[in-house]
């Protein structure tokens, strides 16, 4: 532990009270549980029918009343699904209004919406822009046809490129495009064209996320019945190393595992995502909807994962809240590392000892020469951060160092 440092009793500043750290600011995540069709990979919450959108939207306006003014300050929010796009223009407005009344939202705050090539036209991306939203977050997920159609998507790579400059003619001067790769039947041969062409729509962020198959849903059943056959790990790391180079070599800087953001010669610009950066910096943030996820002084709580529910609690006048745990400290320096390492910044060794009231090391020593000698992480002075070979095996890495 730190010893406490004492100062000469005729010393002025013996007696003056240090202020409190400033939180940083919160970041608002609004859960839109609704989806055109269910794609056949996605575990996240959402219903495919549109009925209850306006019962919905009520509830949503409810909740927020229930934690008025929680944060003392807020600088982004962000509309995620399930399809947010799916929402009127003049419902997106209604709940932008809302947060607005109940959370003090600074006058730079990052507005994010998520959409869908097949549920936005010309006309609705200028009403979205018009009612508030400054950063478009589009799920292209592919630019190859036969990939979109193994996906289950709802849009051909024609509908997802008339998409993004719709979005440009509508104003957007901040737009992200999501990309899925690893792929059963995919090729890294078009995987490479499809990165080319997205590359050269200049999007100004771009996330990269490999073919997960997660339990319960209707891909991982036919892996199980041995009608697809995944990708073996070993080429999906592959990929991921070659993505990863491609991109950065492509005027892409990866800022996260997933994630890259563009940096132009001489522009100034972060575009990185300032919402989602929140969750792999302890920052606080507030989640609404159901199954929307909350953080605030190391107690997380989540929503009931049911339409239904969530409903009849805020019809009752109860938060949905389905359950929550607070952090223990060993769960923290978990945590700390696991979303430290999957950024490129890596591990900052100051700010862990600083939160932990010893250093790094004590938890990472015995096996930071090894990781270094096989070439997994790198230690400029005062970080600990993955090779992006490191990256590719995050889970390992983080395992031996918790060890």
């Amino acid at each position: 532990m730190n010893q406490p440092i004492t100062t000469p009793p005729d010393d002025p500043g013996d007696h003056i009270a240090r202020p409190a750290p400033v939180p940083p600011p919160a970041g608002l995540y609004i859960h839109v549980p609704f989806c055109r069709a269910k794609c056949p990979y996605c575990d996240f919450y959402s219903v495919t029918d549109p009925r209850s959108i306006p019962d919905y939207i009520e509830a949503l306006l409810l909740e927020l009343q229930l934690y008025r003014r929680k944060v003392p300050r807020a600088d982004s929010i962000y509309f995620g699904g399930g399809t947010p796009s799916v929402l009127a223009p003049g419902q997106v407005a209604r709940v932008l209004d809302g947060l607005r009344a109940c959370f003090p939202v600074t006058p730079d705050a990052e507005t994010t919406l998520e959409v869908n090539p097949g549920t936005v036209t010309r006309s609705t991306l200028t009403a979205y822009h018009k009612a508030g939203i400054g950063r478009l977050n589009i799920g292209l997920q592919s630019l190859d046809d036969r990939t979109l159609n193994f996906l289950g998507r709802i849009h051909t790579a024609g509908k997802g490129i008339d998409t993004y400059r719709w979005a440009r003619e509508a104003g957007f001067d901040n737009v992200g495009l999501d990309l899925i790769y690893g792929v059963p039947g995919q090729t890294l041969d078009r995987w490479e064209k499809v990165l080319a062409r997205v590359v050269g729509l200049a999007p100004d962020h771009l996330s990269c996320y490999t073919l997960t198959m997660e339990p319960g849903t209707e891909m991982t059943a036919r892996v199980e019945n041995g009608h697809i056959q995944p990708l073996g790990e070993g080429t999906v790391g592959d990929w991921f190393v070659f993505t990863s180079a491609y991109l950065n070599a492509n005027g892409y800087r990866q800022y996260e595992i997933s994630n890259f953001a563009r940096c132009a010669r001489g522009d100034a610009a972060d575009r990185r995502s300032r919402h989602n950066r929140k969750y792999w910096t302890f920052a606080p943030y507030l989640g609404f909807g159901p199954a929307a996820h909350s953080f605030l002084d190391n107690t997380r709580w989540w929503n009931h994962r049911s339409l239904d529910t969530y409903l009849a609690d805020l019809k009752a006048g109860r938060r949905p809240v389905a359950d929550r745990e607070t952090l223990t400290r060993e769960q923290q320096i978990i945590e700390f590392v696991y979303l430290g390492l999957r950024q490129t910044d890596g591990i900052d060794t100051a700010a862990f000892r600083s939160r932990f009231d010893e250093p790094f090391s004590e938890y990472a020593a015995p096996q930071l020469s090894q990781l270094a000698r096989e070439g997994l992480v790198e230690q400029p002075p005062g970080r600990i951060r993955l090779t992006r070979q490191g990256m590719r095996f995050l889970e390992s890495v983080v395992g031996r160092l918790l060890s």
